[in-house]
């Protein structure tokens, strides 16, 4: 995924219990500094959603404009990306796992996190397990994707999904193909298809054609990866801020909001982005570079869930 990399940032890797995971950084001009500086930056970590062709690219629009006062830190997770693609039956405590594990052998925590979806519903649970790895969690459309018990993620029957070599179609079809990302990404992830650039598209493609890629994928398909959120946020103590666009298909604005009342002690605002779908960073980044500017500086923290 390097060439899809915003000028300066260049890729490294460590080794989790799971395999290689990929990040992106910031390794030369303009953001070319001294080891001694960038080891002064606090940490910023962007972690992306889950679905087929996802990767750290989703981020990239949004955290170069950090790079000057955070050590930026966006990983393809295990299963995506350019990051490690074990052919496994991938369960939640994996990426509960290999996160924390990104976080040790990268930064000194407790560190701030910018995450999305499902990601950002992980990114709860994580904390709540633990605190001590968190100082602010500013989150996008964070969902298990049954929550309250209301499936909210499968499009198609698990007995379909499940059928040996009908997998493998399924996924070509539907994530392997530049007709069929273009169209998933107009469609379902962002609210104004014209949005949708061909640099996108191939981002996406890219990494859905990476070797196995269909495990993670499928995982995610299946729902094997889904929880009701609504158990865990009510646990949550770090200072948190969610996002959500207004648009948002899956999951809703009023689940969001029904989700954030459950915790308004540790939930200090939710912000709805209009003409957005689910992927706001991604659809209007200065949109959300402003938002984060201002709220990663929580002088005036407020709770809003109207």
């Amino acid at each position: 995924m390097l060439q899809f990399q915003p000028p300066g940032f260049g890729q490294k890797a460590v080794q989790t219990s799971l395999g290689k995971m990929v990040y992106y950084t910031q390794t030369s001009t303009p953001w070319l500094i001294s080891q001694l500086e960038k080891s002064n930056l606090p940490p910023l970590i962007f972690l992306h959603n889950f679905g087929g062709g996802a990767s750290a690219y989703e981020w990239s629009k949004v955290y170069p404009a950090f790079a000057t006062t955070h050590l930026i830190l966006a990983p393809d997770l295990i299963g995506w990306g350019d990051s490690a693609h074990p052919m496994r039956d991938y369960q939640i405590n994996d990426y509960l796992t290999v996160i924390s594990e990104f976080i040790h052998q990268t930064c000194i925590p407790p560190v701030t996190i910018v995450a999305s979806s499902l990601t950002a519903a992980f990114m709860i649970r994580l904390a709540t397990n633990q605190p001590h790895l968190c100082k602010q969690l500013f989150l996008v459309s964070p969902s298990g994707f049954n929550d309250f018990g209301e499936g909210a993620g499968r499009r198609l029957p698990l007995e379909v999904i499940n059928t040996p070599l009908l997998d493998q179609i399924i996924y070509t079809l539907g994530a392997e193909n530049e007709l069929a990302v273009s169209n998933f990404l107009q469609r379902f992830l962002f609210a104004k298809p014209e949005r949708v650039t061909q640099e996108m598209v191939q981002a996406y493609l890219k990494s859905a054609q990476q070797p196995n890629a269909k495990f993670s994928a499928l995982a995610f398909l299946r729902g094997n990866l889904y929880f009701d959120l609504s158990l865990y946020i009510k646990q949550l103590t770090i200072p948190t801020i969610i996002y959500w666009g207004e648009k948002a298909q899956f999951t809703d604005i009023q689940l969001g909001k029904r989700l954030a009342k459950l915790n308004p002690n540790a939930i200090q605002n939710f912000t709805n982005i209009p003409d957005t779908g689910i992927l706001p960073h991604l659809e209007s980044p200065s949109v959300f570079i402003g938002l984060l500017i201002q709220d990663l500086d929580c002088r005036k923290p407020t709770t809003n869930f109207t």
